[in-house]
């Protein structure tokens, strides 16, 4: 058998549905072995915009999303991707074209070594050097890939190894089980929860996996404990839920961090180092206390040093804390409560400002009030990223979609292209900045090219909004950030999709309402009111303290 063909036989022996990427004629061999399998290739405009895809593929499956590319240039573009997926625990395979390696006539054209600049990004990164080692290195990278902490993998495949002959065979997929967590580390943990006062739940990232949000959930309604979630942690436990203090949208001096001074422990549950801190540890005798449930041991570092890992299967292990813990008579949620009703009153305050151009906290309740509980929502990357992590409510698992992990500006369009393939009867809309949306703007065909339905809102206000948010917090003049945009209607038309620039907050509402009703891409040209941005995401929440107190919420 042609090793091209083990390849692409290997691949569907792992369920390989896609292949997002550029062909180039290093993967001639590959491409023609592709064009006899039932695998589609997604060929998208960047090899940027196709590693998201596979990436989000990845985080929405579970499954190792798989991209394309070529040689040089087409490789070195899925570095972004590679760090994207690998911090964001999402499975992905990157395979990228060679040279020749036996004989080359072209000496060092084109050429750098990709496999070595691809191992800090990932998990995986080797070379095909006989293409009897296919399947078996196929093998292997999608099982690494999908352990925990998944991540991604990358596969070299010379065009002189491509075309050789290999024997054929493929090994068996087999369903890797984790064990539960060893039975003394819960008791332990147990006896730290039933001594705590006032124990919290923290919900990150890595509980957003099968299985864990139900049993999150029994763990609170059975015990009654509070919580709170990481930005990436949102929706595994409904954030309607009466014990739900919110997202810690920031790492300090917010107001649902006036909770997590108070708590004397954290149950955190799926959260790393990796995500951005959702609270500072602190040393001495009277510190808050954290126990790390985790499929993996914590990494010590100056913001997290937890007193206990409880490491295996998390649902396993959340069931068997739920178990064997039972509330205590000496418990005291009633700060949470209050601060639970405080958070609620602050952050809707602006849902019915009519002002326009709009302040982000009204789009984000107009978004919300339009998308069902199931419906998707990918965010790009920008200052308004924090305002839906603070007030859009997840009912459900991955249904919102951001980064706080690369945090890369570019990849919200691409992400919500995968999230329609995969959920094809869900609306999605993709929230970007102007700055961000243009980083991989050319993926509107490819949108199109699909026949996908859309939504994208691009957040304008003529700037890198973040940075200037970050500018003017640390006392500088804002300066060098500012820029002049397209015209987005004409934009969207020139590549076939629909171009809208409402003009009122009630036009954005039915704008959006007929867009995510209709077939096809649509592009919104909203403008964006940051004046905000500065009073209270560096004034306000510095003084939440306070501020509660004044609301009768006193932390004594």
């Amino acid at each position: 058998m042609k090793a091209s063909d083990l390849f692409i036989k290997a691949l569907e022996n792992e369920g390989v549905e896609y292949i997002f990427g550029i062909p180039g004629e290093e993967n001639l061999d590959l491409l023609e072995s592709l064009r006899k399998s039932p695998i589609k290739l997604i060929l998208t405009r960047h090899e940027q915009g196709a590693g998201f895809m596979a990436a989000t593929y990845g985080r929405l499956t579970g499954k190792v999303g798989v991209c394309l590319s070529t040689l040089g240039p087409g490789a070195t573009n899925f570095a972004t991707s590679a760090a994207y997926a690998q911090l964001g625990g999402m499975p992905m395979m990157m395979i990228t074209g060679q040279k020749p390696i036996k004989k080359s006539k072209q000496g060092r054209f084109q050429i750098i070594d990709i496999v070595d600049m691809m191992r800090p990004m990932t998990k995986y990164a080797k070379q095909v050097v006989n293409g009897n080692n296919i399947s078996s290195m196929v093998r292997d990278a999608f099982k690494i890939a999908t352990a925990e902490r998944p991540g991604a993998v990358h596969i070299e495949l010379p065009e002189d190894i491509a075309e050789e002959e290999a024997d054929d065979g493929v090994y068996p997929v087999r369903e890797v089980r984790y064990p539960r967590a060893d039975k003394t580390a819960v008791l332990e943990a147990v006896k730290m929860i039933e001594a705590a006062k006032s124990p919290l739940i923290l919900i990150g990232a890595g509980a957003n996996r099968n299985r864990i949000g139900n049993a999150l959930t029994e763990l609170v309604n059975e015990t009654g404990i509070p919580f709170f979630t990481t930005q990436m942690g949102k929706g595994v436990v409904d954030d309607n839920h009466k014990l739900c203090l919110g997202t810690a949208a920031l790492s300090d001096e917010d107001f649902i961090h006036g909770a997590i001074v108070k708590a004397d422990l954290i149950i955190n549950v799926g959260h790393d180092v990796i995500e951005k801190p959702p609270f500072f540890m602190k040393e001495g005798p009277d510190a808050t206390k954290v126990i790390h449930f985790n499929f993996f041991p914590s990494e010590v570092d100056p913001t997290y040093f937890p007193h206990l890992d409880v490491i295996g299967d998390i649902a396993g292990s959340i069931e068997d804390l739920t178990r064997a813990l039972s509330p205590q008579p000496h418990w005291d949620f009633d700060f949470y409560k209050l601060i639970i009703k405080t958070i609620n009153k602050r952050l809707t305050k602006y849902f019915g400002d009519m002002r326009f151009p709009i302040l982000p906290q009204r789009a984000v309740k107009t978004i919300r009030d339009i998308l069902a509980p199931e419906d998707i929502l990918t965010l790009d990357n920008g200052v308004y990223k924090i305002w839906f992590a603070r007030n859009y409510k997840c009912a459900r698992p991955n249904t919102l979609l951001l980064d706080n992990a690369l945090a890369t500006m570019g990849a919200g369009l691409p992400s919500a292209m995968a999230a329609k393939m995969v959920n094809p009867d869900r609306k999605v809309i993709s929230v970007c900045g102007d700055g961000g949306f243009m980083m991989n703007s050319q993926e509107i065909e490819t949108a199109v090219r699909l026949g996908l339905d859309l939504t994208v809102i691009i957040l304008n206000d003529n700037a890198y909004g973040m940075i200037k948010w970050k500018q003017t917090g640390m006392g500088f003049d804002t300066y060098g950030l500012d820029y002049n945009n397209p015209d987005f209607v004409k934009y969207a038309e020139a590549y076939g999709a629909v171009g809208h620039r409402p003009e009122s907050c009630e036009e954005f509402t039915e704008t959006l309402d007929k867009c995510v009703n209709s077939k096809g891409v649509h592009i919104i040209d909203l403008a964006v009111d940051y004046s905000l941005n500065h009073a209270i995401l560096n004034d306000l929440v510095k003084n939440a303290e306070t501020l509660l107190e004044e609301e009768g919420v006193d932390n004594e």
